[in-house]
C-alpha cells in the first residue's frame, strides 16, 4: 500500500482549499456503504459520514459534459463541450472557469488526471486557469491523441507543456504529484484548488496486481473485467484514504473543502450492484446520471453526517463553492446552477425547480425532464420514482398532465439554449503559447473518431478541423498516419505494444495493417496541395501563406483508386514566420 507524503506541517491560510475528487465512470452503487455485495470502499465511505451528501444530484450521462458543466456552471448544451469524439468537447473560452475565477481570487490552482474537454490551445488546462498542469489528451490510454503506447503504467504525460513520463499506476501518480504540489502551497501560505479527475474506473481495464488479489476470489474466470473493475475502484479508495492521511497530517484537512463525485452513471459496476436504478452510462434513466455529492469542510459551518433531498445538478457546483469561499460571482455571467449554501448551512430546503439532463446532438427532445419524482425521457416514457424507483412502469398514458407539463417546462429551456446551442470554439493555430501544434481526429468536427484501434485498423476518419488562424505568416504542415512518437512510415503496419497488465486483454494491442497510400492532399483557407505518398515518407509536408480568421483544414490520404481514402490521423502545424 502506497504512503501518505510526509515533511513539516505548513500553515494553513485563511482562505479555505478546494479539493475536487472528480472519479470516472463509477456507479451509484460502487460503495460499501450503500450496500455492494463485493466491493469495499471504506476511505469513501468515511468521507461520506464526514460530508453533506445530496441524495438527488444530477450529472451528464456521459465524461466531456459533466466535466465542462462543473468547471463553468452553464449546462452542457450552452457550453459547448457536449460530447465526446469530436470538437463538441471543445469548452467555449469566452465562459470563466472555477480555475480562472480562483485564480483571479490570488488561489492557487492544479490539474492532476483527465481533463477531456479540449487537447488544443486555447482549450488546454493550462490555458484555462490552471498553473500546474498534469494530464493526457482525450478520454483514457490508447485513444487518439493520447501518447502511444500508455497503458496506465509508467506512462507519458503532458506536465506543463511538455511530455515527461511517470513511474506507477495513474491513479496513484495523480494523488502523489498532486499531494506533493499541495504542500509546496500550503508551505507557501497560499490558498489552492487541487483538481484531481481520476480517470478510474474507465475502461481499459488495467490495474495493479495488489488491487486485483483482494477480490480475487469473489469473481469468476469469465469475470476478469468485472475483477479489474473492481480492483480499479480499490485503488480509488485506497488514494482517497492516503490524501486523507496526508490532509490530517499536514493539519489541512480543518479548512480544506473537500467535494467528491462522479462524471456519469455507472459503468461496469453496474453488473456487480446497480443500487435499484435502471440504466447506466450514456442512459437517460436514472443510472445514467445520478451521481453522489459529498461536500466536507469542517472549518465552515458544514455539520456532515446528513443528507439532503430535492433535485439538484452539476451546474451548482461552481455557485455553491463560490459562496462557500466567499468569493464574488463574475460579472456579466449567467450560471444555470443555483447556490447550495442555503441548503448545506442553514438547512432550508432546495427550491422546487424542472431540471433537464441532454446531451451530444443537438436535437430536440432527446432529453429527461426531472421535476420532484418525476422523470419524462425522449417525450414518451413518464416514471414516478416514489412509486417505481428502478422504472420498470411507463405511466405516460396514466398522467397526461404531468406529461404535458413537463413538456412544457421543456419547450421554455429548449428555447432558452437556442442563442448559444450550436457555438463551438476552434482550435487556435500559430500562436506562441502551442506552436508546433498536433491535431488529432477527437478534435475533427466529425466523424466520431477515438480509439488508437482504429488507426491501427486504418479506418477512414476524414473529416475537418474547425480552426483559427492567429495570424498571418508562412505555416509548415505535416501529415502523418503515426503519431511522431511511432517513428513509421505511413504505410507501414505498426507493431503491436505489449501491455503492462494482461490479465483482461493478452499480452499485446492489437497489430496494425499497412495501407496502400499513395498520395497526401491538403485543404486549408481554401487553397489545396497534394504529393505523392513514397514507401519510406513518414510524413508528407506542406508549406503555405494563411492571414488570420477563421479556416478549415481537410487532411486525406489516397489509395490505388479513388474509393480509397483516409483522414490523415496526426497533423502538425508550425507557424514559421511573418
Amino acid at each position: 500500500m502506497l504512503a501518505p507524503l510526509t515533511m513539516a506541517a505548513p500553515q494553513a491560510p485563511s482562505r479555505p482549499n478546494l479539493i475536487i475528487l472528480l472519479q470516472d465512470d463509477m456507479g451509484m452503487g460502487d460503495f460499501s456503504a450503500v450496500g455492494n455485495p463485493i466491493i469495499k470502499t471504506p476511505n469513501i465511505d468515511r468521507l461520506r459520514e464526514q460530508s453533506v451528501s445530496f441524495s438527488q444530484f444530477h450529472v451528464a450521462p456521459m465524461c466531456t459534459p459533466t466535466r465542462g458543466a462543473l468547471l463553468t456552471g452553464v449546462h452542457c448544451m450552452r457550453n459547448g463541450a457536449r460530447n465526446v469524439g469530436t470538437d463538441a468537447t471543445h469548452l467555449r473560452t469566452d465562459l470563466p472557469t472555477l480555475a480562472e475565477i480562483l485564480k483571479q481570487a490570488n488561489y492557487q490552482t492544479g490539474i492532476f488526471g483527465k481533463w477531456h474537454i479540449g487537447d488544443n490551445f486555447p482549450l488546454r488546462p493550462q490555458d484555462r486557469g490552471f498553473d500546474e498542469a498534469l494530464w493526457f489528451r482525450q478520454a483514457a490510454a490508447d485513444k487518439v491523441g493520447d501518447y502511444w503506447g500508455n497503458d496506465y503504467f509508467d506512462d507519458r504525460y503532458l506536465h506543463n507543456g511538455s511530455t515527461k513520463q511517470y513511474s506507477g499506476y495513474c491513479g496513484d501518480i495523480w494523488f502523489t504529484e498532486a499531494m506533493k504540489w499541495m504542500r509546496e502551497k500550503a508551505a507557501a501560505n497560499e490558498p489552492f484548488f487541487a483538481f484531481i479527475p481520476n480517470n478510474l474506473a474507465h475502461s481499459p481495464y488495467y490495474a495493479p496486481e495488489r488491487h486485483r488479489q483482494k477480490y480475487a476470489a469473489a469473481f469468476k474466470k469469465q469475470q476478469n473485467e468485472l475483477l479489474t473493475y473492481a480492483a480499479m475502484v480499490d485503488n480509488v479508495d485506497e488514494n482517497i484514504g492516503r490524501l486523507e492521511s496526508f490532509l490530517q497530517e499536514t493539519k489541512l484537512a480543518d479548512n480544506t473543502i473537500v467535494v467528491y463525485l462522479h462524471d456519469n452513471g455507472g459503468s461496469h459496476g453496474v453488473q456487480i450492484f446497480d443500487a435499484n436504478l435502471r440504466g447506466w452510462k450514456t442512459q437517460l434513466w436514472e443510472g445514467g446520471h445520478r451521481s453522489p455529492l459529498f461536500i466536507r469542510w469542517p472549518q465552515g459551518e458544514i455539520d456532515g453526517g446528513r443528507s439532503i433531498d430535492g433535485l439538484t445538478q452539476i451546474q451548482d457546483l461552481v455557485p455553491t463553492l463560490l459562496e462557500l469561499s466567499a468569493i464574488p460571482r463574475p460579472a456579466n455571467n449567467k450560471f444555470d446552477g443555483i447556490s447550495l449554501v442555503p441548503a448545506i448551512r442553514d438547512k432550508e430546503a432546495i427550491p422546487d425547480r424542472t431540471l433537464v439532463v441532454q446531451y451530444n446532438t443537438p436535437k430536440k427532445g432527446n432529453a429527461c425532464v426531472m421535476w420532484k419524482q418525476w422523470r419524462l425521457i425522449s417525450n414518451t416514457e413518464l416514471y414516478n420514482l416514489d412509486a417505481d424507483p428502478k422504472q420498470t412502469q411507463n405511466i405516460i398514458e396514466q398522467h397526461p398532465e404531468i406529461a404535458a407539463k413537463l413538456r412544457a417546462e421543456y419547450d421554455l429551456w429548449w428555447d432558452s439554449i437556442q442563442p448559444e446551442l450550436t457555438i463551438q470554439t476552434p482550435i487556435v493555430i500559430g500562436d506562441a503559447a502551442e506552436n508546433p501544434l498536433t491535431l488529432s481526429p477527437g478534435s475533427l468536427q466529425r466523424p466520431y473518431f477515438v480509439d488508437n484501434d482504429k488507426i491501427r485498423r486504418g479506418e477512414n476518419a476524414v473529416g475537418s478541423y474547425k480552426l483559427k488562424v492567429a495570424q498571418s505568416g508562412s505555416y509548415e504542415i505535416s501529415l502523418r498516419r503515426w503519431p511522431e512518437e511511432v517513428d513509421l512510415p505511413i504505410v507501414a503496419a505498426a507493431p503491436p505494444i505489449a501491455l503492462t497488465d494482461t490479465l483482461c486483454h493478452g499480452k499485446e494491442t492489437a497489430a496494425g495493417i499497412a495501407l496502400p497510400i499513395t498520395k497526401a492532399e491538403l485543404n486549408i483557407g481554401g487553397q489545396k496541395f497534394e504529393r505523392k505518398v513514397t514507401a519510406d515518407d513518414k510524413s508528407i509536408t506542406f508549406r503555405c501563406d494563411l492571414q488570420p480568421g477563421a479556416t478549415e483544414l481537410r487532411a486525406l490520404f489516397y489509395g490505388e483508386t479513388p474509393l480509397q481514402k483516409w483522414g490523415a490521423y496526426s497533423v502538425i502545424i508550425r507557424r514559421q514566420s511573418d
